[in-house]
Formats: C-alpha cells, sequence, structure tokens
C-alpha cells in the first residue's frame, strides 16, 4: 500500500456538487492499494498515519506531535480501477517509464482494493477517534479542496512486492 499524507489546515471532498466530508486542522490521505497488499499492510499504514510526528511541540521542538497529539483529523481518500481518472488514488501506482501514457497496472482491480481500503479505513478509526476519521466516496470522480499547511507532504508505503510473476533474485 502506498500513501500520500498532506498536513492540512482544512480539506473537504465534493461528489456531484455535494459536500462528502470536511476536516479542520489535521491529515489529508491519499490511499492507493496494489496487487499483494494484505491486511497487515493496511493495519501498518494505518498505524503510520495515526502515530506519524508531522507537528512542532509548544517548547519549539520539531515533528514531536501526531495528529493524536494536537486532537487533529484525518481525511482519507482512495480509488482504485483505471476506469475513473479524476482525484483517483490508483495513479499514485502509476507507471511512467515507458512512453507519455501512465500505465495502472500496479493497481489492484476497485473490488478487491475497496475491501482493502475499508480495512484500512477501519484500522485508522481504531487506531484513532472513529469521529475524527473521514472519507470521501469510492469510485466517485471527487473535488479534493485543501488548505496546506507547511507544506508538508510525505510519501509512506508499506514493503514493496514482487511482481506477478517475478522470479526471486538469486
Amino acid at each position: 500500500m502506498k500513501a500520500i499524507l498532506q498536513r492540512v489546515l482544512s480539506a473537504s471532498v465534493t461528489v456531484e456538487q455535494e459536500l462528502v466530508s470536511s476536516i479542520g486542522k489535521g491529515i489529508l490521505v491519499f490511499a492507493a492499494v496494489a496487487p499483494g497488499d494484505t491486511e497487515k499492510d493496511a493495519e501498518s499504514l494505518a498505524a503510520k498515519v495515526v502515530k506519524l510526528r508531522l507537528w512542532d511541540d509548544d517548547e519549539g521542538g520539531t515533528w514531536k506531535r501526531s495528529v493524536q497529539d494536537i486532537g487533529g483529523e484525518i481525511l482519507c481518500d482512495m480509488q482504485s480501477g483505471v476506469l475513473t481518472p479524476l482525484v483517483s488514488q490508483f495513479t499514485l501506482l502509476a507507471s511512467t517509464k515507458k512512453g507519455s501514457k501512465p500505465s495502472f497496472s500496479g493497481a489492484l482491480n476497485g473490488d478487491e482494493a475497496q475491501q482493502l481500503y475499508n480495512c484500512f479505513l477501519q484500522k485508522v478509526r481504531d487506531a484513532y477517534e472513529a469521529d475524527r476519521v473521514k472519507d470521501g466516496r469510492f469510485r466517485a470522480m471527487m473535488e479534493v479542496a485543501l488548505v496546506n499547511d507547511g507544506p508538508v507532504t510525505l510519501e509512506v508505503s508499506t514493503p514493496a512486492k514482487p511482481a506477478p510473476n517475478a522470479k526471486a533474485a538469486p
């Protein structure tokens, strides 16, 4: 699994001109699920999202406080499947090595990805306060708006899995 975390002052998700979710100060999480990802990966990534220290403390110490420590909120957004072209987080797994058109073969199909994303979302809620964790709408054309706090934007991921049909290194 892979995620992009943005420290935000506020963020929101709108679908078909309807506000779906919004948060104040906290973390906006764009998550993607790849083939071979497991519930253990979802749990590991969720723990990192909740515990990652992205804020300074009151004494001037840098990178000392997590979203839990500041009482912030978390907005998770994830989609999968190559048919959804807007702010689709399967694009985090795009390969741009050949040509000028991205390949999305590294993204898990929509139904399987949704199951693991739901697991990830639940693990984040379990590790924090469920009412402080919001999400978008899976497989919808979403508009994501944010006011970045920093800017602080980080990529976090679980260990890469071997590609299907890949041979082990000698």
